[in-house]
């Protein structure tokens, strides 16, 4: 039976369906605001799979189809490839709430799909793909502690508004992603442009405000689903392994978290975990080596807990607000743009930045519409980061979310490409991790920014805040190391300028917190962040003022948009030659701009003269260097600019009578000639006399 529900929320309509489409999954639905609509399926398997140990078996899939917005793929195949990085990020959009809301020790596996079916070029589908996946689990059979809201915030001038358009977001100076459950705040990710922490947090509370209307809409088409949650089996670490492993093992995890050096605690819990297993599966009981591992965790993750909430200390030794040691370098590699080297504690970035050309902008090809991106970064995470030695591949979910984010945070302070008209790439290579490699990021790529000389409106800082919390308890830390992200329960990424705020990212393990807790965190972020500030300041100030050597030059000249077939020749023959000639890249808009770009200036300057030379226009009294093309009895034919000719007629080639011209010039002779008339024909004449005479008079 088709079920349909529609809430409207500040004059904009949602509407949720179900029952029509993808029948057999356990929960479909299709959400639609305005023109764009997104279908969301929900599955789960029906038999557990008994080798997920500590993990959700959750696997999201966004994909948007081209048919939506009315367009055939590109490419030989015709049809849609490998995801999209706008695919990808949507993806971890929808995962991150859900994630938390599953069972612990869920061993079904789920499967959440959510396809673009309709897109109308102004509503973003990643905010009701949320809300889909909200849906779709919230009537299905899969235990779920939902549902969830999500909506998008913008801020003109002093309005907010929810779930701004494309157009809207381009004037907005926040896009603020806010979801949350019944009783709190689940998830946040924004992009601002260096506003204050009370501006955040006024936007995540008038978002939250709208996210309720979105709940209480899904539980009325929940109590009209009328479905039974299933009755799945969780996996549970028996108590009596859990009694053993505690007895065997508590005092010794304690004494090993005095220990402050991470590659000296994880030596000794490898070690304690290989003696734990040889013993207990050698036993009576025979027990799995896996149940033990398990068991080994939880127990390992309660003394980490207690030690941070009762024992008011952490397990490497610092204070709740300490910011773990810091060096920064810059100009480290000789024949880059721009480099830098970020050391916080044991986590490190070597960023680098290139610059470019228009050409190396990176073509946005979306369902909203052809885009052109000026500003790339890029983050890397080798295995030996981390002492891991596995396969290298291409970016996962995790490197493109970790850029995406820092991009974020940078890209707000990027100049404009009138400003600076450049491409930049930044890459990030991650050399060491422990805890926060995505805000080292953002650090080291302010850093090789300014090295670079690109012009910034300001240096960005950004911070990893945790929280550790157990009931009304709650303690929240600054600068978190792997252990407090691996066991505590949130993630909150804040990044901006001594202005401002350019970027939040907050993931949690529990299922909600509190506008307290939020304003809390933003504020102590605030002060790490101008600590690591006065830490990079310290090192460079402000964006050089000359760029590398080894990076492109760029002049930007124009003409009148009649002269581009000038510059381009008849099958861009001119064009090439110029470039083959001079080593040049050269971008020609149709508008009349023309981009020339290179790192050898004297190549620059003569790849620019010889574009000026073709699309100058002739001026009358005007003074040319003139070369003889060809001699007719009443005068010699001259070229005074690339292709343009003029006539010295024979009474103009000397202040004295001239009877045959071969007998005062001859082809190839250059001089001084004027420019003494231009005809209703346009033709040039020329005065080799007067132009003579003018330079006597200087």
């Amino acid at each position: 039976m088709i079920k349909k529900i529609t809430t409207n929320i500040d004059g904009k309509e949602f509407i949720i369906e179900t029952g029509k489409m993808a029948k057999q999954a356990n929960g479909a639905v299709t959400v639609q605001l305005g023109g764009t609509v997104v279908l969301v399926t929900a599955v789960y398997s029906k038999e557990p799979r008994e080798d997920i140990m500590d993990m959700v078996p959750l696997t999201v899939e966004y994909q948007e189809k081209t048919y939506a917005a009315g367009k055939i793929p590109g490419g030989f195949f015709k049809r849609e490839g490998r995801p999209s990085e706008k695919a990808i990020l949507t993806a971890r959009l929808i995962d991150r709430p859900v994630r938390p809301l599953f069972p612990k020790g869920l061993m079904n596996e789920v499967q959440v799909m959510a396809s673009v079916i309709s897109a109308d070029g102004e509503n973003d589908p990643d905010v009701l793909a949320i809300i889909g996946a909200s849906s779709a689990l919230s009537i299905s059979e899969i235990p779920f502690a939902g549902p969830i809201g999500g909506v998008r915030v913008g801020l003109i001038g002093d309005k907010f508004i929810i779930n701004p358009t494309f157009a809207e977001l381009n004037e907005s100076s926040v896009d603020l992603v806010v979801v949350g459950n019944k009783k709190a705040v689940v998830m946040l990710e924004a992009g601002t442009n260096e506003v204050s922490e009370e501006t955040v947090l006024k936007a995540i509370e008038f978002g939250y405000e709208r996210v309720l209307k979105l709940i209480a809409v899904q539980e009325d088409l929940v109590k009209a689903c009328g479905v039974k949650k299933a009755d799945l089996p969780l996996r549970e670490a028996e108590k009596d392994l859990v009694s053993k492993v505690r007895a065997e093992t508590g005092k010794k995890i304690e004494e090993i978290y005095k220990i402050s050096e991470k590659e000296r605690r994880v030596e000794a819990l490898n070690l304690l975990s290989k003696e734990l297993v040889e013993k207990l599966t050698a036993g009576e009981e025979g027990y799995e080596k896996g149940d033990i591992k398990a068991a080994l965790v939880a127990i390992e993750k309660d003394i980490v807990r207690d030690i941070t909430l009762n024992e008011n200390r952490r397990v490497d030794g610092r204070s709740f607000k300490q910011i773990r040691p810091i060096t920064c370098e810059i100009g480290l590699l000789p024949r880059t743009h721009g480099s830098a080297l970020f050391t916080r504690g044991q986590t490190q970035s070597l960023s680098v930045t290139t610059l470019g050309t228009s050409a190396d902008e990176q073509k946005i090809d979306a369902l909203e519409g052809e885009a052109f991106k000026t500003f790339m970064l890029h983050y890397n995470f080798p295995p030996f980061s981390v002492g891991e030695a596995r396969p290298v591949r291409g970016p996962g979910r995790r490197e493109i979310g970790h850029g995406a984010l820092a991009e974020r945070a940078l890209r707000r302070v990027m100049p404009s490409k009138e400003k600076f008209p450049y491409t930049v790439r930044v890459v990030s290579d991650i050399l060491e991790s422990n805890g926060s490699s995505s805000m080292a990021t953002v650090c080291a790529g302010t850093l090789s920014l300014m090295d670079a000389g690109v012009p910034i409106k300001a240096p960005v800082s950004g911070i990893a805040m945790g929280l550790v919390k157990d009931g009304k308890k709650f303690v929240i830390l600054t600068d978190i190391g792997g252990v407090e992200d691996h066991f505590g329960d949130m993630d909150f990424k804040v990044a901006g300028t001594r202005a401002g705020i350019t970027a939040v990212q907050m993931d949690l393990k529990i299922d909600g917190i509190g506008f307290d807790i939020i304003q809390q965190t933003l504020s102590q972020a605030k002060e790490a962040r101008l600590v690591i500030m006065d830490k990079m300041e310290a090192v460079i100030g402000a964006p050089k003022s000359e760029l590398s050597p080894y990076a492109p030059r760029i002049v930007i000249l124009k003409i009148n948009p009649d002269r581009i077939k000038d510059v381009v020749g008849s099958g861009g023959k001119t064009i090439r030659k110029i470039i083959e000639d001079t080593g040049v890249t050269i971008d020609i808009e149709d508008d009349g701009s023309v981009q020339v770009a290179s790192a050898d200036p004297a190549q620059l300057n003569r790849a620019i003269d010889i574009i000026k030379g073709l699309t100058e226009e002739v001026e009358v009294g005007k003074i040319y260097k003139g070369k003889v093309k060809r001699i007719m009895d009443f005068g010699a034919f001259c070229e005074i600019l690339p292709g343009k000719e003029g006539l010295v007629h024979v009474s103009e080639l000397a202040d004295k009578y001239v009877k045959k011209v071969e007998d005062v010039v001859k082809v190839g002779d250059e001089f001084p000639v004027k420019v003494i008339e231009i005809d209703e024909l346009g033709r040039v004449n020329l005065s080799r006399k007067q132009a003579l005479q003018d330079g006597k008079k200087k």
